[in-house]
């Protein structure tokens, strides 16, 4: 695809949620891209090398609308900022590195959402199970061993 067919389609992507296509929301969709996980001064940074006059409090405000329409996914790993993510409509987790706070994502363990069930749900109807694994990244690993 050239980058005007990506464009477009972002565009139409924006539109299908009922979002207006603004150039602060093409940025953003086009610097949260694979299997990333940004906090929004990360995208933000990105967003600037070919935005320098977007501010900060509009990329929160554009992380929080596509967030809202499901164009993209928050996680909050206790410790860390919130991250953002292009990975939607699935129910997949997280592996967190305790040490650098690397992110990457797991597939769902049985497959389908929920994918874990709580013993009692308190009358709620459960769609979403979001679980966070925490561990040591291969980097992390290589630096205890060489220590």
């Amino acid at each position: 695809m050239t980058t005007d067919e990506i464009r477009e389609a972002e565009a139409e992507r924006l539109r299908s949620a009922g979002l207006r296509v603004t150039e602060p929301r093409l940025a953003v969709l086009a610097v949260v891209t694979g299997s990333e996980h940004l906090d929004a001064e990360a995208v933000h940074a990105r967003v600037g090398v070919e935005h320098p006059g977007i501010p900060l409090q509009t990329v929160y405000n554009v992380l929080g609308d596509l967030s809202a329409a499901h164009l993209l996914r928050r996680i909050e790993p206790a410790g860390s900022a919130a991250l953002y993510e292009r990975r939607t409509g699935d129910n997949h987790h997280h592996v967190v590195c305790t040490r650098c706070g690397a992110v990457a994502d797991v597939d769902c363990v049985v497959g389908h959402a929920p994918c874990v069930s709580p013993s009692d749900t308190s009358g709620f109807v459960v769609h979403t199970a979001e679980v966070t694994f925490w561990g040591l990244c291969t980097s992390c690993q290589q630096g205890e061993a060489a220590a």
